[in-house]
């Protein structure tokens, strides 16, 4: 029940990714390839680079490849649809937040089955749900959104350090990822909502 719950959540996080990252690849012209190489690498690059930097093998992707062909296929998908992009805007909000807040989730669980410390486990859950969004702005010439005053990186941490505290209170992992999850998206969406944002640094000689 609960592997079946989180890996249906991951299908949907992965499938989002990719297709947001597909419509960042049509604002930039970029071709059938790039479309799915860029969906590819936004949705399963943070939780590459975690697993190389945990030195947890094989890579998801290598373990399930299917995984490439769902993001890449999502990717050439949303061509299909782009036009209508605009009516779901909302929709996608949402699925991106709960991308960000699962693959948090995730990251935060692989640390701490290698039995990391505490500050480890919260560094993996945002590399594992911000490092993808990193590698997408920068393959298309962003600066990525990770490093802009937008509430995004700090909303992976603070459901990071939701779930870690769930873990040692709860008993259920189904209950400590619906808590992570209602906290993750309300803070991501209430944030986009009312902009909120941190503060900047603006230097000028």
């Amino acid at each position: 029940m609960t592997f079946d719950l989180y890996t249906t959540l991951y299908i949907v996080a992965i499938i989002a990714e990719a297709m947001t990252a597909a419509l960042l690849a049509g604002k930039l012209e970029m071709d059938l390839v790039g479309v799915f190489l860029l969906g590819w690498i936004t949705a399963l690059g943070g939780g590459s680079i975690r697993d190389v930097l945990l030195n947890h093998y094989p890579l998801s992707w290598v373990r399930h490849p299917s995984y490439p062909l769902i993001t890449g296929f999502a990717a050439l998908a949303t061509i299909m649809v782009a036009q209508h992009m605009h009516r779901l805007r909302k929709l996608f909000l949402f699925l991106d937040a709960i991308g960000l807040v699962v693959f948090t989730v995730m990251g935060c669980q692989v640390a701490m089955t290698e039995h990391l410390s505490v500050v480890c486990v919260i560094i993996s859950g945002m590399i594992t749900g911000c490092m993808g969004g990193v590698l997408r702005d920068i393959l298309c010439n962003d600066i990525p959104l990770l490093f802009r005053s937008e509430l995004y990186g700090t909303v992976s941490v603070s459901t990071g350090v939701v779930f870690l505290c769930c873990s040692h209170i709860v008993d259920n992992r189904n209950i400590e990822l619906l808590i992570s999850m209602i906290f993750g998206i309300s803070f991501r969406l209430l944030s986009i909502r009312y902009n909120w944002t941190l503060p900047r640094f603006s230097y000028r000689s």
